[in-house]
């Protein structure tokens, strides 16, 4: 589980809140000496790895929405085990059972702080289908940004709790130079300022802050499967619970 000391939690503080089926008649009749071509082969399984849908609080679906296996993630950008869990898990996990069509990986805001609400708001700028490609790109670099926190003097980060949260939003941005970061993406800083100010996408991260008190998660990372809470917070543990899963799906068949 993320621990954070007294004197980072102070700086931090607390930000409350969301087979394809093959069909076919039979080839038609050649005249001879022509044979018919062969014909290529259906495919078999489907490649689901950019396959991306916004759910309803505003959370990214990644996979196949049908999935007999479903999986969220409560992801905070701030916590270094989340960090860890991506790197450690995106291989076997998003680019492995999710790519299969096996497992639906959701992925939701945990929100500890106001780093956390600018990183999910600055995430979900773009298209929906690059979204992993800027929330990993985040949380790959997280030592390199979070390691700002301890040069930003302290009358700066009383600005980041200080006038309307889009204002307090992007002094953050600033400070930690994500308009650098997101700038490779396509994302102006006129853009990533627009995206900050979207009150929709902020109501929808509110949203998922209900869904996190809803199912009772309370640490990063925390994940739900097929709507239970497990009692565990890295690939290890989720790894574990997706085998046995899948062991009882296969159970009796050949």
């Amino acid at each position: 589980m993320m621990t954070i000391s007294k004197s980072r939690a102070a700086k931090l503080g607390a930000l409350a809140a969301a087979a394809l089926l093959a069909t076919g008649a039979a080839p038609a009749r050649k005249p001879a000496g022509k044979p018919a071509a062969a014909a290529k082969p259906a495919p078999t399984t489907a490649n689901w790895a950019a396959t991306v849908t916004i759910t309803a609080d505003g959370s990214h679906l990644l996979g196949n929405p049908r999935a007999a296996t479903r999986v969220t993630e409560f992801v905070s950008y701030t916590c270094p085990h989340c960090a860890h869990f991506t790197k450690e898990s995106d291989a076997p996990l998003r680019q492995g059972m999710v790519a299969k069509g096996q497992v639906a990986l959701t992925i939701t805001n945990l929100l500890r702080n106001p780093i956390d609400l600018t990183i999910a708001m600055l995430t979900t700028c773009g298209d929906p289908k690059r979204f992993v490609v800027r929330h990993n790109a985040f949380l790959a670099t997280q030592d390199i940004w979070m390691a700002k926190l301890n040069t930003i003097g302290e009358d700066r980060q009383k600005l980041w709790y200080q006038g309307d949260i889009q204002t307090r939003m992007r002094t953050i941005a600033a400070d930690f130079d994500f308009y650098s970061m997101v700038a490779p993406w396509g994302v102006t800083h006129a853009k990533a300022d627009q995206c900050i100010n979207d009150k929709a996408a902020f109501a929808k991260l509110e949203q998922q802050q209900k869904t996190v008190q809803a199912v009772g998660a309370n640490s990063t990372p925390s994940f739900v499967l097929d709507g239970k809470l497990l009692d565990a917070h890295d690939w290890a543990g989720l790894s574990q619970a997706l085998s046995a899963k899948q062991a009882a799906q296969r159970k009796g068949s050949i």
